[in-house]
This record gives structure tokens, sequence and C-alpha cells, in this order.
């Protein structure tokens, strides 16, 4: 079973004051911070969905998304639809670029459940990482839009859905708006 990573990096950051992907949190940007989480939790094929900015991102394979500014349902079509020609792929673990209470260990976890969907939970409460098998992308593909992503998809189809603790080992923090200090 090979599993893929995928970063949601294309949002332009509204609240933030721009683009999250390039913005150094700890003294590395977070999106080489989410590759490095990927990889360090044992998936060695990233790729990461950009658009409101694009730059180098060493390490992983770079999606542009055209359609960034309809929001991450569009990101997520355009990762699952590059990833489909990939056969040997068949999950994808996907993430958000913003997500700095996330850990190697908790996506780790969330990667080495067999479940069709498998959700990181931190104290009960749902969060990402998400891995998908390939047998649910185009149901997935189809009910992700705006700002949603898969929640209406998982919302209807929760008998394939298993959570995963992660609460032990990270947060669900994400950066909402620019650090002050």
């Amino acid at each position: 079973m090979t599993t893929a990573g995928l970063v949601l990096a294309a949002g332009e950051g509204k609240r933030f004051g721009g683009p999250k992907a390039p913005f150094e949190f700890a003294g590395e940007r977070l999106v080489d911070r989410a590759v490095r989480h990927l990889h360090d939790a044992g998936v060695e094929d990233v790729y990461v969905v950009l658009g409101a900015w694009s730059g180098d991102v060493p390490n992983a394979n770079a999606i542009i998304n055209p359609d960034w500014a309809t929001g991450m349902g569009s990101s997520l079509r355009v990762g699952l639809s590059h990833l489909d020609s990939r056969a040997e792929i068949d999950r994808v673990v996907v993430t958000l670029v913003d997500l700095v209470g996330l850990t190697s260990e908790a996506i780790h976890r969330v990667t080495h459940s067999h479940a069709p969907v498998s959700i990181a939970t931190y104290d009960g409460t749902r969060g990402h990482p998400v891995t998908f098998s390939r047998v649910v992308w185009d149901q997935v593909q189809e009910s992700a839009t705006g700002d949603k992503g898969a929640r209406d998809f998982i919302r209807d189809n929760e008998h394939l859905v298993q959570e995963i603790e992660v609460g032990d080992v990270a947060t669900g923090e994400d950066l909402d708006v620019r650090p002050t200090s």
C-alpha cells in the first residue's frame, strides 16, 4: 500500500495578511514544515497544492491550482485529480499548510489505518490530517466545494470513517492570524 502526502497550501490567507505557505514559523517556512512532517512520518511521495503564492518547495512536487480563490475544495480536487494518474498510489494523507500543532507521529498514526477514510482527532474533536483510500477519491472530488473540502462527503459516509486519536502527540492548533511577537 503506497500513501502519498498532499499539503493544501493555495489560499491567500485573508485573515492572516497574506499567503501562509512562505511564512516562517519557528525558523522554518510553514510549507517546508508540513512537507518535513510528512517525510518524517514515512510518506515518501509528497505533493503541495499552491495558488495565491507559488515558489520552490524542496522535497515535494508542486501542483498549481488556478482556481485557488474559490476555496480549499478546489485545491483538494486539483490534488486528487493529479494523483489519479499515479496508479501505484492507493491512499493519500491530506493536511493543511498552517497546522503548527501537527507532528510526524500524528501523521504516522493516521496513515496506518486501513479504513477508507481516517481522520485525526484531538481529544475527540476531528481535525487534520485525513487519509483517503483511492476507492473514495472520485466521491471526495465531487463533493469538495468552497472551503468545506471533504466535510460533506465525510458527513454523508460516516460508515467509511475511522477516527484516530492523536491528541497525546499533537494539537489541532493552526495559524489563522499572524503571530504578533
